[in-house]
């Protein structure tokens, strides 16, 4: 193997692929509509494949302590696209919220040295702005509280990835995605969004997210 990454060349390859295929086919589900029209394990397994297959590529990857905690961190991603489903938004909120504190810690690890006023003031807009986007979008709805205190964790996450020494390009930009897609979310839960609009931009700007924070963690700590 050539490529210390091991994003593309070597026996992980495969992983990848796999993962950026199992992602881009469940689009074809929402699209065709197969999401919302079919329940049950087959169809909740194709939804946590992508992100599933992603944490094993990032494990098979992992060559430290951070390297399995990446894994963990896409694991949970995982776990709470197919509980939201499976069982129901709680349920799938608190597994990502568990892979966000862990993503947390890790992007803390690796905080990057120096920073521009400029990136400094985003990484401290992200989590208030990001909580009240979200409890505007859902007043009036039962889930206000729950949805606010959410939305902070991954402003929290989306800042702590724009400040650590991944590529911004890869790991920053992919946890703001990540932020988006979630938005998107809530303002299909409190009716300010066409519902087909939403179904059709939150799986590709969430799946696009992870991959990207996946490969710039994994490329990062392998160099």
């Amino acid at each position: 193997m050539t490529d210390t990454t091991g994003a593309f060349q070597g026996r992980q390859s495969w992983l990848w692929l796999a993962a950026l295929a199992a992602g881009a086919s469940y689009m074809v589900a929402v699209v065709q509509g197969l999401d919302g029209g079919m329940d049950g394990p087959a169809i909740w397994a194709w939804k946590g494949a992508g992100v599933g297959l992603l944490a094993l590529w990032a494990a098979v990857n992992a060559r430290s302590r951070d390297g399995w905690w990446m894994a963990a961190v896409l694991a949970c991603g995982a776990l709470g696209d197919v509980l939201i489903d499976a069982v129901g938004l709680t349920a799938g909120a608190l597994a990502f919220a568990a892979g966000h504190a862990l993503a947390i810690i890790l992007y803390r690890r690796h905080r990057r040295v120096s920073l521009t006023p400029s990136q400094k003031a985003l990484a401290m807009l992200l989590p208030p702005a990001s909580a009240a986007i979200a409890a505007l979008l859902v007043t009036g709805t039962a889930d206000t509280m729950g949805v606010t205190l959410y939305a902070a964790i991954v402003g929290l996450m989306a800042a702590a990835a724009w400040v650590s020494r991944f590529t911004r390009y890869l790991t920053g930009l992919g946890a703001v995605l990540f932020v988006v897609s979630d938005l998107i979310i809530f303002a299909r839960l409190g009716g300010r969004m066409d519902p087909q609009l939403a179904s059709l931009l939150i799986w590709p700007l969430y799946f696009a997210g992870q991959a990207m924070i996946a490969r710039g963690v994994v490329r990062g700590l392998a160099e």
